[in-house]
């Protein structure tokens, strides 16, 4: 990750914010031989100050096997990205880039217990529904359909210990050539088109 100081958010609420936009998130852990890595949805949680990441997964998959015997936990949150070509700078004998938004939380991952598992479930679909009245809520659910979910799953918690960023918007480049990128992006796909406008958000 690049650790340069004109990518960097000042507001670590922004980050967190950001990582609650983006829950799709990269689990990454590593057994004694070789890394795992899976994308599940997670929800962030602060308490006393502290920052969690909890989620869930399915029971006796290399993502289980890893971390019981190696908890260390990377979870990577993405969002837009785009291609930023050096066509579009005031000096365009230069290379082209890339401009996107990172996020890397490490932590120790904690397995939670049945009830804690239950509980996650029920936070957790009514979060992602976004919906009273849907019938697909926790409380919806057949009980028998529930017994046969918690014995094929796992909850857990990342206890956050180190949290890193990576916001690169063109921060580095002159007033003229961050304009035209803003212009150019403006017409390209959604996400060219996200970019542009966390560009423009930041330099009003």
């Amino acid at each position: 990750m690049y650790h340069l100081p004109q990518y960097k958010e000042q507001e670590n609420a922004v980050v967190i914010a950001f990582m609650k936009a983006h829950p799709f998130a990269m689990l990454i852990g590593a057994d004694q031989q070789q890394p795992v890595a899976t994308q599940i949805p997670v929800m962030i949680k602060e308490r006393d100050g502290r920052l969690f990441i909890q989620g869930h997964f399915m029971k006796q998959t290399d993502h289980h096997k890893a971390f019981e015997t190696n908890k260390q936990a990377l979870v990577v949150f993405t969002g837009p990205h785009t291609y930023i070509s050096a066509s579009w700078y005031s000096n365009q004998q230069q290379a082209s880039t890339w401009n996107y938004m990172s996020v890397h939380a490490r932590g120790e991952l904690q397995f939670l217990g049945d009830e804690q598992l239950l509980n996650m479930l029920d936070e957790l679909t009514a979060h992602f529904e976004n919906n009273p009245n849907s019938p697909s809520l926790y409380q919806h659910l057949p009980q028998d359909y529930i017994n046969r979910l918690v014995k094929a799953i796992v909850a857990f918690e990342i206890p956050v210990t180190d949290l890193q960023h990576v916001f690169k918007l063109s921060q580095n480049r002159d007033p003229q050539s961050h304009r035209q990128i803003i212009d150019r992006l403006k017409q390209g796909d959604a996400d060219a088109r996200a970019i542009a406008a966390e560009m423009e958000k930041r330099s009003s």
